[in-house]
């Protein structure tokens, strides 16, 4: 369940879904279960509205990560580790 903003900097509790932005992610777990498959969820975030002006969510290899928007270019900020990542 999403409880704060996901920008680590900012933490802002969520209390209404009118302001900011949620983002989905298909998240796959690392460990496939003894038939070989691998166990995949939809995981929440939410930015609040003043982080959702500057800065977005996105999915890479390596997790989910809060992205600062700059003129054309995107600054990385640390990875949220996944609730089901290994």
């Amino acid at each position: 369940m999403v409880s704060h903003c996901a920008n680590p900097k900012c933490s802002k509790p969520l209390h209404y879904l009118r302001e900011g932005r949620i983002f989905v992610f298909d998240v796959t777990a690392g460990e496939a279960d003894e038939n070989g498959k691998r166990s995949r969820r939809m995981e929440h975030y939410w930015l609040c509205g003043v982080c959702a002006q500057t800065m977005a969510m996105e999915q890479s290899a390596d997790g989910v990560r809060v992205v600062a928007r700059r003129r054309g270019r995107v600054q990385e900020i640390p990875l949220i580790r996944s609730a089901i990542a290994s």
